[in-house]
């Protein structure tokens, strides 16, 4: 039999050393948990600004390749590394003026540095070659134009959508410079039952 010794009155100390080691332990995992929030945030806001965009369509000048209020991923980097190719589909700020000026544009590029382009007889050309055009569904209904030589470091840029007034491009405000241009339009990732590659 163990022997039995009286109580003296005293706790032992364990239980609030016990409670106080979980709280610090407690603000320790909510302090791990807000720095590694916080330096996500961070990398997503730096890879934003630097690297990616995510934009989304408004209006009717690039269909019937983009809808409008469908989401665009745009890669803000591959033009520091190479110029904007003919067929890419670019994001650019809006170089005209007036009351119906955007803060951005998608647009698809047509010709660059050196082309000449032109549109006559409902079809476009770019250096006395008809471009062909898989990515339209109807030949232009809007006036002829040109021959517009670009200089160096300019690009002709125009919607998808031939319907007659609906894009607003280069006919309307002329060459763009590359420093104009923000990115390449990627891929739709929204809506999902849509998702697809540009």
């Amino acid at each position: 039999m163990e022997p039995v010794f009286p109580s003296s009155g005293k706790t032992s100390g364990r239980g609030p050393a016990s409670s106080d080691g979980s709280q610090k332990s407690l603000l320790t995992e909510l302090w791990e948990v807000i720095r590694t929030v916080g330096i996500a945030f961070i990398v997503l806001l730096l890879l934003n600004i630097y690297v990616f965009n995510l934009s989304v369509v408004k209006g009717q000048s690039m269909e019937p390749t983009l809808e409008e209020s469908e989401r665009l991923f745009v890669n803000k980097i591959i033009y520091d590394f190479r110029d904007p190719q003919p067929g890419e589909v670019v994001v650019l700020k809006d170089p005209s003026d007036g009351p119906d000026k955007k803060e951005y544009l998608v647009k698809r590029v047509i010709a660059g540095p050196g082309d000449i382009v032109e549109a006559r007889d409902r079809e476009l050309y770019v250096n006395s070659i008809a471009l062909n055009e898989p990515y339209t569904d109807i030949r232009i209904e809007d006036a002829d134009f040109g021959p517009v030589v670009l200089e160096s470091d300019e690009y002709f840029v125009m919607g998808d959508n031939r319907h007659a007034g609906r894009s607003k491009d280069s006919r309307y405000f002329g060459n763009v410079k590359k420093n104009q241009i923000t990115g390449r339009a990627e891929f739709v990732f929204w809506p999902l039952t849509k998702i697809r590659g540009l």
